[in-house]
C-alpha cells in the first residue's frame, strides 16, 4: 500500500511538473509562429524593424537567462531553491503577454519604441519563471533515467499546451474579430488575455503539485562563487556540444514554425484543406507521440544514438517540402510530412533536457558545485539564440526575396520560392548541423551510470 501511494505521489507530480512547461510553451509557440506575423501584418512594422527587434529582444534575453541562472542558484526559501519563482513570477508572466500583443493607437515611432519595451520586458519574465522551472529537473530526482522520464513528461504537456494555444489561438481572434466594435488590434490583445489567464493558472499549479528533493552542492554568493561557476561552465566540453546543438534545433523549429503562417496565406492560398492552425495543432499532437518514444528509445539505443536518430529523420523530410504541389494530394503530402517531421523533433526535447540534467551532475562530479541554475539557464539561453535568429531570419529572407505585406498584395514567384525555401532546406541546414554536433557528445548511458554512483556516495556525507 505504502508503494502504490508513493507511485501516484510521484505521478502526479509529474504530472504537475509537466503544467509549467504546458504554460511557457503555449506562449513560446504563439510568440514562434505569430509574433512576426502580428508585428509586420497588424501591429504595422516593416518587415526589417520587425526582424531587428526580435533579434536585438531575443539575443537580450539569451543573455540575461545565465544571469538568471546564477540568481536562481543563490536563492534560498522554505519552499527550495528554484520552485518559489513559479509563484512569484506567474502573474506578472500573464500580464507581460498581454502587453506584447497590445497595438498602441500612436505614430510609428511610439508604436515602434512599445514593441521594443514590451517585448523586452516579456522576454525578462519569461526567463525569470521559466528559468528556474527548467533547473528544478536537477533537484526533483538523482537518478538519470528518472530524469528522462520526468522530461518526458514535461515535453508530453509542452506539446500538449502547444495544441491547445494552437488549436484556440485562431477561432479566437476570429471571435473576437466578428464581435462588434472589435477591432482587428484589440482581437489579438483580448486573445491573450484568455490564454494568459490560462498559463498563469498553470504555473501555480505546478508550484503547489512539485517538491526539490535533491540538495546538491549548490553555489553561495560572492564574486568568486560566481566566477568559478563561469569558468567551470566555460570549461566543461559536453555544455558547449549541447549549447550548438540546442541553437541548431530551434533555428529548425522557430523557422519552420514562423514562416507557416505566411506559407499558407500565401503558397496555400485560401479555400485550403488545411489551415495554418490545423497544421501546427497536429504538429503538436505528433511531437507528443514523439515524447512518448523517448524514454522507450534511449532506453534502447541511448540517449545521445536517439537524438542523433530523430533529428537525422526529421532533417532530411524537411528538405521534400520544397517540391510538393499546392493541389488536394501536395496538401495531405504537406500534412503527413508533418506529421513524421513532428514526431521526430518530438522525441529530440525531452533527450536535450534529460542531457542537461547530466551535465550538470557532471559539472558535480568535477567541480564539487552543480550550478544547476546556470547550466539549464545555458540551454535556454541556446534556445533564445537560435529563435532569435529564427525569428529574424523569416522577416530577412522575407525581405530578401521581396515579400510583400499588404492585405491584398499578390506574391512574385520570387517570393514564393523563399517562403518554400522556409519551410524546407533552410531550417533543414540546422537540424542536420545539431546531429553532427551532438556525435561528439561524451556523456553515454554507462559513463553516466559511473557519475551518479560517484555523487551518490558524496551526497551521503
Amino acid at each position: 500500500m505504502k508503494n502504490r501511494n508513493h507511485d501516484k505521489a510521484a505521478f502526479t507530480e509529474k504530472v504537475g511538473y509537466g503544467l509549467g512547461d504546458m504554460s511557457s510553451s503555449m506562449f513560446w509557440k504563439i510568440f514562434s509562429y505569430y509574433l512576426p506575423f502580428f508585428y509586420s501584418n497588424v501591429f504595422g512594422l516593416s518587415l526589417a524593424h520587425a526582424g531587428t527587434l526580435l533579434l536585438i529582444t531575443k539575443l537580450y534575453d539569451a543573455v540575461f537567462d545565465p544571469v538568471m541562472g546564477m540568481i536562481a542558484d543563490r536563492t534560498r526559501t522554505r519552499w527550495g531553491v528554484y520552485r518559489p519563482y513559479l509563484l512569484w513570477a506567474a502573474v506578472p508572466f500573464a500580464i507581460a503577454g498581454v502587453l506584447t500583443f497590445t497595438t498602441p493607437d500612436a505614430g510609428y515611432g511610439f508604436k515602434h519604441a512599445f514593441a521594443y519595451i514590451t517585448y523586452i520586458v516579456m522576454m525578462t519574465t519569461y526567463s525569470v519563471i521559466n528559468v528556474p522551472y527548467g533547473a528544478m529537473l536537477g533537484v526533483i530526482t538523482p537518478d538519470s533515467r528518472e530524469k528522462t522520464v520526468f522530461s518526458s513528461y514535461r515535453m508530453f504537456f509542452a506539446y500538449g499546451g502547444s495544441f491547445i494555444a494552437l488549436a484556440i489561438f485562431e477561432p479566437l481572434l476570429k471571435f473576437f474579430q466578428n464581435t462588434e466594435n472589435v477591432s482587428v488590434q484589440a482581437s489579438w490583445q483580448y486573445t491573450m488575455v484568455i490564454v494568459g489567464l490560462i498559463c498563469a493558472v498553470l504555473f501555480i499549479l505546478c508550484f503547489a503539485m512539485t517538491k526539490e528533493r535533491v540538495r546538491p552542492e549548490t553555489p553561495q554568493a560572492g564574486n568568486a562563487s560566481v566566477l568559478k561557476d563561469i569558468r567551470s561552465l566555460v570549461n566543461n566540453g559536453p555544455w558547449w556540444i549541447l549549447l550548438a546543438a540546442g541553437i541548431g534545433v530551434l533555428l529548425f523549429n522557430s523557422i519552420r514554425g514562423g514562416a507557416a503562417a505566411y506559407y499558407f496565406k500565401d503558397v496555400i492560398g485560401t479555400p485550403a484543406l488545411f489551415t495554418c492552425g490545423i497544421f501546427l495543432a497536429v504538429g503538436e499532437v505528433a511531437n507528443m507521440l514523439g515524447v512518448a518514444l523517448a524514454v522507450p528509445l534511449s532506453d534502447r539505443l541511448g540517449k545521445k544514438s536517439s537524438y542523433i536518430l530523430a533529428l537525422a529523420v526529421a532533417g532530411v523530410l524537411s528538405l521534400f517540402i520544397m517540391f510538393i504541389p499546392s493541389t488536394t494530394g501536395g496538401m495531405w503530402t504537406l500534412i503527413i510530412l508533418q506529421i513524421l517531421i513532428s514526431i521526430a523533433t518530438g522525441v529530440t526535447l525531452p533527450l536535450l533536457w534529460s542531457m542537461f540534467a547530466d551535465i550538470a551532475d557532471y559539472s558535480e562530479y568535477r567541480n564539487s558545485s552543480a550550478s544547476t541554475g546556470l547550466i539549464f539557464s545555458s540551454s535556454s539561453m541556446s534556445q533564445k539564440f537560435g529563435g532569435a535568429f529564427g525569428s529574424a531570419l523569416i522577416l530577412w529572407v522575407l525581405a530578401a526575396f521581396g515579400y510583400d505585406t499588404s492585405e491584398t498584395a499578390v506574391q512574385s514567384q520570387t517570393a514564393i520560392t523563399g517562403l518554400k525555401a522556409m519551410m524546407s532546406w533552410i531550417p533543414s541546414i540546422g537540424a542536420l548541423a545539431a546531429a553532427a554536433v551532438v556525435v561528439f557528445y561524451p556523456l553515454t548511458t554507462s559513463r553516466m551510470a559511473e557519475i551518479s554512483s560517484v555523487l551518490a556516495e558524496r551526497r551521503k556525507k
